[in-house]
């Protein structure tokens, strides 16, 4: 298999393993609160393959990348408050389309149609396999006589119908479940492995470096830099990449036990065009126990938060983007990982699992963050947001990503065909 298709492969079958992680915790949530959920599906929406189970759709779709789940009474905005009678209408007639409920409510048919398609949404009605515009009831006729009481029924398998704090464990279970992958996948590899271990002390100095030059030596502890502390070398990279080519900057060292504090003037590195400092960590090969490895796998968790709060602070944007990878970037290293061996595949999916969940903890409508702090926005007021202004703000949300997931790829591309 050539480099590029086992990139795509290994890429797809990645992020596919991912999403489904993720969608399974939304999925279980829901069906733990007794929601209604219609498809569980992998790829993006399109054709696919479905089977069709007693209470959910499965399926593959046409692009299996990514995935999601439908569940009942997701709609953003208030309700509309003719649901009530509608449900009413169809539950009375026992069956009927957009014209019937159009005339029996004196309201125009797209309304009618919208109506709906949210109660079929709902599961409170069901579309007929014979006419596609027409709808049957699920309720027996004797309720219709009270309209509100059957829609308070129809709503309780739907999301709609949680409390605020049900609606925030269905949008943060996904979110929990990566977490719970990468915890437990990386307490597995890092007790089956002897692991690097960074000890914290500079290793070796490159010849010429601004480290050199400063004085600073093998087995030197770099304990600041810039005025920033630093505990371990990924953070010290971290830092340095914060500076430009040629600053100046003040960095604090201890050797055998005495503090003092050098200046060094910042290199380029050719890599990420920001500064570099010239040095490398002394690591050390060590096996963890399983207690051991279970609280060290936590300590990639704030790692990857601070990789990601970068991507918003203008001073380390460049230095976030150096450090990460996109769709393109990690499916090369899918594949180049799952040539290396289980484990190192392991590690990856650990890796990315880790990094699909926390950047869906960030605060931006369509994620999983944005969604919670909506959910929590319209407690406070009362009553849910205005329809288009929750479009709106997942429409911005989306363009924002977008536009940064669109960055990422053209410098992995970059780097590919750089070499």
């Amino acid at each position: 298999m050539s480099d590029g298709l086992s990139a795509v492969f290994w890429g797809v079958l990645s992020f596919s393993l991912l999403v489904v992680v993720h969608e399974s915790g939304h999925f279980l949530m829901a069906r733990l609160f007794g929601v209604k959920v219609h498809e569980f599906m992998v790829g993006l929406p399109g054709p696919a393959i479905r089977f069709r189970a007693p209470k959910t759709t499965y399926g593959i779709t046409a692009v299996p990348l990514g995935g999601y789940v439908r569940i009942a009474g997701m709609e953003p905005g208030p309700e509309e408050p003719l649901l009530g009678p509608a449900l009413a209408v169809v539950t009375r007639l026992r069956s009927a389309n957009a014209f019937d409920l159009a005339t029996a409510l004196s309201i125009d048919e797209s309304t009618a149609d919208s109506l709906l398609i949210t109660l079929a949404d709902w599961d409170a009605i069901e579309q007929s396999a014979d006419h596609e515009y027409t709808y049957h009831a699920r309720f027996d006729a004797e309720l219709a006589e009270d309209p509100d009481a059957l829609l308070d029924r129809a709503r309780r398998v739907t999301y709609r119908g949680l409390s605020t704090g049900r609606r925030i464990a269905v949008l943060a279970m996904g979110v929990i479940f990566n977490l719970i992958t990468a915890i437990l996948v990386f307490t597995a590899v890092l007790a089956s492995v002897d692991t690097a271990h960074d000890t914290g002390l500079v290793g070796a100095v490159s010849p010429g470096s601004p480290a050199a030059r400063a004085g600073i030596a093998a087995g030197d502890r770099i304990t600041a830099v810039g005025g920033v502390a630093t505990k371990d070398f990924q953070q010290l990279v971290t830092t340095v990449a914060r500076f430009e080519p040629g600053e100046h900057v003040a960095v604090r060292i201890e050797r055998d036990g005495v503090g003092r504090v050098v200046t060094v003037t910042m290199a380029r590195n050719p890599e990420t065009r920001r500064a570099l400092l010239g040095v490398s960590p002394r690591i050390e090969a060590v096996r963890l126990s399983v207690p051991e490895a279970f609280v060290e796998s936590f300590s990639y968790i704030w790692l990857v938060v601070l990789a990601i709060a970068g991507f918003f602070n203008p001073s380390t944007f460049q230095a976030s983007v150096a450090l990460s990878s996109s769709v393109i970037g990690a499916s090369v290293q899918a594949a180049e990982a799952a040539k290396a061996g289980p484990l190192y595949y392991a590690s990856l999916i650990a890796g990315l699992s880790l990094s699909l969940g926390v950047i869906n903890i960030v605060p931006i409508p369509p994620l999983d963050g944005g969604k919670i702090a909506v959910e929590l926005v319209e407690r406070l007021r009362g009553r849910p947001l205005p329809k288009s202004f929750s479009l709106g703000l997942s429409v911005a949300g989306a363009v924002l990503l977008f536009a940064l997931i669109g960055y990422l790829m053209y410098v992995d591309v970059s780097k590919i065909v750089s070499g």
